[in-house]
């Protein structure tokens, strides 16, 4: 007796769907989400106050995961892998200093290009769907729904070092506040201290507002431009 095997249906070249694939990629993808977050959301965030690079660990993770899940079983030339390294590598070498979660888009948006582009017939419609929509669905989570007020750093040279002992921060607050115009300095984190020249490095974390944030990138120069002087 012969038996005709249904192949599933497919949609430009690609499975629609796979149940097994499938559901093997949102149960792995869900285990590793919910270890990550509670690795860097409950115990890293709650020491470090960090939401930056809380934003970029979740970020980078989901996507490391999802390349490796999905290209397991893309067959890479020698020569196509050497232009994925290439192409990963300009997060490293880049003219200019970015800020870490303008990095984090970066590596995003070139790690969705990577997997749309090398997705093969062995990966369903559905899996590829449901790794972009995952994406989304946490960066919209953690842009517009978890974390409503973000949290800036500016890195800045400051003259007054006589303002940076511990018994005079809230002075060293209320001044920066003066000098700057931005209100909503949460704290202050003293970096490397110059005594030559009377002045030190203090990283500036406040909350972000659209004022606030337009004040601070006309009046604060960039740390390269710092480097350079």
């Amino acid at each position: 007796m012969l038996t005709i095997a249904q192949e599933n249906p497919r949609f430009a070249g690609l499975e629609l769907f796979n149940c097994e694939d499938f559901t093997g990629l949102m149960i792995r993808f869900l285990l590793n989400l919910g270890v990550i977050l509670f690795l860097v959301r409950w115990l890293y965030y709650t020491t470090t106050r960090r939401k930056d690079y809380l934003f970029t660990y979740i970020l980078i993770s989901s996507i490391i995961f999802l390349l490796c899940f999905l290209l397991e079983s893309v067959k890479l030339e020698i020569g196509f892998a050497l232009g994925l390294f290439a192409i990963f590598g300009i997060i490293r070498y880049r003219t200019d200093a970015m800020p870490i979660k303008e990095m984090t888009y970066l590596f995003m948006v070139i790690g969705i290009s990577v997997i749309n582009a090398l997705a093969n017939k062995k990966i369903s419609l559905a899996e590829l769907l449901f790794s972009n929509l995952a994406i989304i669905a946490i960066v919209y989570g953690y842009e517009k729904v978890w974390l409503l007020k973000h949290d800036s750093v500016k890195t800045i040279v400051y003259d007054k070092i006589e303002l940076i002992k511990p018994e005079k921060y809230q002075e060293l607050i209320a001044d920066l506040k003066k000098r700057t115009g931005i209100e909503t300095i949460k704290r202050v984190e003293i970096g490397v201290i110059d005594f030559l020249k009377d002045t030190c490095k203090l990283n500036m974390i406040y909350e972000q507002q659209d004022n606030a944030v337009n004040l601070a990138d006309q009046m604060i120069p960039r740390q390269n431009d710092q480097d350079d002087d």
